[in-house]
This record gives C-alpha cells, structure tokens and sequence, in this order.
C-alpha cells in the first residue's frame, strides 16, 4: 500500500478546513485555479509539467491512523475535521492544459471543482508538484530549443534533493531531454537513462590508459571516453589508439572542462587527423540555455546538463498560484471572486480557454469567462484550439495521463504544441510573453 500523501500539505488549509465545518461553509460549490500572474525571467511562455505525477499524489490523499493522531495530538483540527478527514477521498473534477502544453500569464492551467472542503485542502500538493515540474519543464525546453536538435542528457541529480532529481528528469524528457543519468526516472516513468564513468575511474587507475582500456573492454569500442581528467590531446590520442587496437572506432569523447568552443574545435580537428571523423564530441561542464546557444557554431554533438537544469536555470520555481475563483453563495447562487491587491490581482469566473492560430502560429490566448458550476463558458468552434481536458470526473482520475505512458503522451503532446509558438517566442532573451492573454466575459 502507497504511503499517504495527505502531510505533503500546509497548516491553514486544515485550519481553514475545520472553520469552514464549524460555520456551515465547508460544503459549498467552489471553483478554485491554478494560474500564472507572470512568466519567471522575463520568459516568453511555460510549460506545464507535473499533472500525471499530482493525479497518482491525489489517488494516495488519505488521512490514516498515523495522520489523525497527529492532528489530534497536535490539537491541530478539531473533532468534526477529524471525522470529516478520516472519510477524505477528493471527489470533485479537476480539468486544465494538458501536460507538456505550453502557457501564458492567466492562463487556467488546472481548474479544481467541488466543495471548499474537497478542494481547498489540495492548494499545497498542488502547487508543489505543478510549481517546481513546470519551473524544470520551462528550462529545459529552452535548453531544447537552443539545442536547436542535437541531443541533450540531463545528469543533475547531485545537484538537487533525491525526490526532486527523478522529477526533474521527468520533466526534462518531456520537453525534448533525450536521457537523463537517474536510474529511478527510468525505472519510474520510462525516461532513457545513460552513463559511463565519471573522473574518478581514470583517477582510481594507475594511467590514464588503464582506465581507458579497462572501459572499452567492459563497454565496448562504441562507449564515449572522458578526455579531459588530465592533458586533452593526449586524452584523445590515447583513446583513438586503444579502440583502434580493438578493430573498432571511438564511438565518443567527453568534455567537462575549459573554454568549451575553443577546445570542442580543437578536438574535432585532432579527431579527423587521426582518422576517427564519426567519433562524437559530448560536452557538460555547467551549461544552461545560454552556453548551449554559444556552441551552436561549435562541432558539438551532444550536451550533458546537470545544475542548471534541475534548478530551473535560476528561476526554480514558476510562480503558480491557487486561487478561489468562483463560489456558491448562501443563497445558492454563484459568485465570481478574485484576490484585488495591488500586484497579485487576479481574474474571477470559472475559465474555458483556447489558443487562436494563424497560419499554424498562435496569435493569442483566448480565456473565456463564466460564473460557476452551472456555467462553464463557450469556445470558439474554429480557428481556435481548446485547451483543456479532463484529468478527474467525480472522484475518478484518467489513468492515461499517469506512469510511463503518461509521461510518452506528454512529451509528444509539448512538441506538437511547441510547433505552434511563433518565431518570436524562440529566442532567449526577457521579452514580454509571446502569445497576449485575453479574456472575454460571457
């Protein structure tokens, strides 16, 4: 049986949970959203990443025996929460942008229906996973973009918490990482995994050349050697000579250190003079969108991304917020609600959105407005794609979004998408968003 999930939460919304039980609001119809008031960095869209692991989070959301005493030892809720919570299973819906979509600030990317009860206690689990996915997502598919289609590993997990580092590696993958080195990711949500050996097996060896023959003896001619532990060149001639001896050709050659552009051409030329041209030249060493572009021009044939990567390339969260919406009134009519300070104002009404194309290009967001429950907003019927679907229906999560097939579906999905951002919206540089959000009341 899965662990509970129900902790992986904040304080006030149990608080919040059992006031609502005491004064009669806890059951109200309520609409709440996840949305961006603004891009991070001055960025020209997002990327929604994380929906397939909320939806497996939401299915073990259970207050069990050891969560109850706590909250009751703790004196956290009182005696009607704790009833309530004992019996928790979400049974409301929940829609939004798909995985791997891309999104704009104001852009609905999840909407939660049900009572205030049922919904208000997931702002926490939510936020967390669809935040820190999304922040990964983004980075990456910059880093993708600046690939401009040569391949990219990411092998960051050192550089994050271990929870954190198979996420990050989910959400790369899906926004165009070809491999990551986390054993766990691939194990967990079928993301390719690579890896051969780091500068400690040519420390560990006796020369540099021992260490080169023993890995082409255990991986073969076809395994990339690093070159750079201590003389490059020397590096590279060695490791050309031993594959050479075993009737085979380099597959590759690794480098982690030094002015990248210079030393990838310097690389490559001493390569083809010693007749090894179909050996590829991989490179790491701290890069992020920004390097990666710099060696556009540069022989390189992969790119290995570790810090940057796994921490949103300093930007490692995206600004998600989640927020009421819209609510039933004591009367039993709908309300439209929306937070008015200066500077986190936000958009009440429950949301219908679109994307408007225009010879294969979006031109804009269009978020259609409505009230509740009871009216959910109409769509343009063309010229516009819809972009929300269906993840829960009264309590029962659509298993296709989940697992590895989940993860396969998305990364297709962000491609596809990724086609329609006009050109614009490629480079790296803080911009404004490059597709506006307009919203349009019912």
């Amino acid at each position: 049986m899965s662990a509970s999930t129900a902790f992986l939460t904040d304080r006030y919304e149990l608080t919040m949970l059992d006031a609502a039980l005491r004064d009669g609001t806890a059951h109200r119809k309520c609409v709440f959203e996840v949305f961006a008031r603004r891009l991070s960095g001055g960025r020209r869209f997002g990327v929604v990443a994380g929906t397939g692991r909320l939806l497996g989070q939401l299915r073990d959301f259970r207050f069990g025996e050891d969560e109850l005493r706590f909250l009751r030892d703790e004196n956290i809720v009182g005696p009607e929460a704790l009833a309530y919570l004992e019996k928790y299973r979400f049974t409301g819906s929940i829609s939004g942008y798909r995985e791997g979509e891309l999104y704009f600030p104001g852009s609905p990317i999840l909407t939660v229906t049900g009572t205030f009860a049922d919904a208000v206690i997931l702002e926490t689990i939510a936020l967390s996973i669809l935040n820190h996915d999304s922040a990964i997502a983004t980075a990456a598919a910059r880093m993708s973009i600046a690939a401009n289609g040569r391949p990219l590993a990411e092998m960051g997990a050192r550089r994050s918490a271990e929870h954190s580092a198979v996420a990050a590696s989910r959400a790369a993958y899906i926004v165009g990482f070809g491999a990551t080195s986390n054993l766990e990711a691939g194990r967990t949500w079928g993301v390719p995994t690579m890896g051969t050996a780091a500068h400690a097996w040519t420390l560990l060896h006796d020369s540099e050349e021992d260490a080169f023959r023993a890995q082409l003896d255990a991986l073969g001619t076809g395994t990339a050697l690093l070159v750079d532990t201590y003389d490059i060149e020397r590096g590279v001639r060695t490791a050309v000579r031993l594959a050479s001896e075993r009737g085979g050709s380099l597959g590759g050659v690794r480098i982690d250190s030094g002015d990248l552009p210079i030393v990838a051409g310097e690389v490559r030329d001493l390569l083809d003079s010693l007749g090894a041209s179909a050996t590829r030249i991989t490179v790491t060493s701290d890069l992020d969108e920004f390097a990666i572009a710099a060696l556009g021009a540069s022989p390189v044939d992969a790119y290995g991304v570790g810090t940057s990567v796994v921490t949103g390339s300093g930007y490692p969260t995206a600004g998600l917020v989640y927020k009421l919406v819209a609510r039933e009134g004591r009367n039993g009519e709908w309300v439209s609600v929306a937070k008015t300070a200066s500077g986190k104002g936000s958009q009440g009404g429950q949301k219908a959105a679109a994307r408007r194309i225009e010879n294969g290009a979006a031109v804009e967001e269009l978020v259609h407005v409505g009230d509740g429950f009871d009216d959910v907003p109409a769509l343009p019927e063309s010229g516009a794609r819809h972009l929300q679907t269906a993840f829960v229906a009264s309590g029962d999560i659509d298993t296709a979004h989940e697992g590895p097939a989940g993860v396969a579906a998305a990364r297709a999905h962000h491609f596809a998408a990724r086609e329609e951002l006009p050109v614009r919206g490629l480079a790296l540089s803080k911009s404004d968003p490059a597709v506006p959000t307009t919203y349009v009341e019912n």
